[in-house]
Parts: structure tokens; C-alpha cells; sequence
């Protein structure tokens, strides 16, 4: 996604990343059926999402990278864009990572869907934010790990 969106915007930055889970793709620990990515550019003041899918899917998935309409965006928002060069840690090692802290919770609850959000602004370093449930909104437990080094930030009940 990053790619195709450097040819909408040069400087493009990364805002979210977050995984949509799907029903026709088996669940395995770290990886998603689909993504969706929102970047932006600074020089457009504008935002564009761009989604990823393995297989055609509900709410209008398609196979492989599409683009959304732009959109306005406020670089003075809560969420801080960041150099797509400062993720280090994908998905699967940073599932890993929060994997270590939380080996009792997943023990009580181990049919518990696993969702993952990437962004920018609460810690010095983009984090990945291990969702243990359907949404951040529904969730009770999830995990934050930094995302250029791997570290364990902090847990969120």
C-alpha cells in the first residue's frame, strides 16, 4: 500500500494501519486478511486510505491493493503521522512480543479475536497496539509495543 500511495503523494506519511479481520481468511497469529492504511501529505493537506486484501471480501474488499477518495486532514490532529522507515516490527513479532505479557489473559479467554492498530503520537516511537477483541471500543485487554524496537510500552485493561 505504501507504495502505491508514494505515487498519489511523494511525501506520504503513514497515519493508521490497522487490520480487518475476515471471515474467508483463517486467523493466524500476527498476519490479517486484509489491512486498511490511511496516509497523508503534508503539502496537500489531505488524507487517503488504501486497503489490502488476500481474497475478495465483505464491505467491498478486493482482491489485492485499492485506493479510497481523499480526504481533508488537520496535521494538528491527535494522531502523528510518521516515516513508514520507523516500523521495524511487523505485525507477527510485535503479536510476539505482546504474546510474553500476556499468556494468562489469552489462557482465560482463548477464543478471543486478535486486531492490530498501527500509529503514531502517545510514544516517542509509532506502536502497534495488540487488540484482544473485535474493536478497540469493545475490547478489555490489549497490548502496545514499539513498533522500531520491539518493546514492550504498556498494557491497557
Amino acid at each position: 500500500m505504501y507504495t502505491v500511495a508514494r505515487s498519489w503523494a511523494p511525501d506520504v506519511q503513514v497515519l493508521q494501519l490497522k487490520s480487518i479481520p475476515m471471515q474467508e481468511v483463517e486467523a493466524a497469529p500476527g498476519k490479517a486478511g486484509a489491512w486498511q492504511a490511511t496516509f497523508v501529505s503534508s503539502s496537500r493537506n489531505r488524507a487517503r486510505s488504501y486497503t489490502y486484501s488476500v481474497v475478495e471480501g465483505e464491505g467491498n474488499l478486493h482482491k489485492g491493493t485499492f485506493a479510497g477518495p481523499e480526504q481533508s486532514w488537520n496535521p494538528r490532529a491527535k494522531q502523528t503521522p510518521f516515516l513508514m522507515a520507523a516500523v521495524k516490527v511487523d505485525s507477527v513479532a510485535a503479536y510476539e512480543a505482546a504474546l510474553k505479557r500476556s499468556a494468562e489473559y489469552v489462557k482465560k479467554n482463548p477464543d478471543m479475536p486478535v486486531n492490530f492498530l498501527l500509529e503514531g503520537g502517545e510514544f516517542p516511537n509509532p506502536a502497534w497496539r495488540v487488540i484482544w477483541g473485535t474493536s478497540v471500543g469493545t475490547s478489555n485487554y490489549s497490548i502496545f509495543v514499539d513498533a522500531s524496537i520491539g518493546n514492550y510500552l504498556r498494557t491497557m485493561r
